[in-house]
């Protein structure tokens, strides 16, 4: 008995590192450029696309925001999109088991 209670106490503190890790995870933002510097995004950790900066001389000044504004919708759709596929390939990959929501693979 003293054995299935060492593994519980193992998978909790397993659990709780995993979920500790996570919310840092979320919390970290990453800028990536291109073209010298004259396109910025910010994503988190998540993946979530926080921030997307444009140089004026690249387009027309007096249309900046909406396209910042169309790129970011299109990333996140794109992001949307990638999610519902990776999870349909991983219900392949797990023959169909239904695992808890939230619970990805690799634990």
């Amino acid at each position: 008995m003293k054995n299935i209670m060492d593994m519980m106490k193992q998978a909790q503190g397993l659990q709780q590192k995993m979920q500790d890790a996570q919310a840092e995870i979320a919390g970290i933002e990453v800028v990536g450029t291109s073209g010298a510097g004259l396109v910025s995004v910010t994503i988190n950790g998540n993946g979530d696309m926080r921030s997307m900066k444009i140089d004026p001389s690249l387009i027309n000044a007096d249309e900046v925001e909406i396209l910042e504004d169309l790129i970011m919708a299109a990333h996140n759709d794109a992001k949307s999109k990638s999610a519902t596929v990776i999870a349909e390939k991983m219900q392949a990959v797990t023959g169909g088991l239904n695992l808890p929501e939230g619970m990805k693979l690799p634990f």
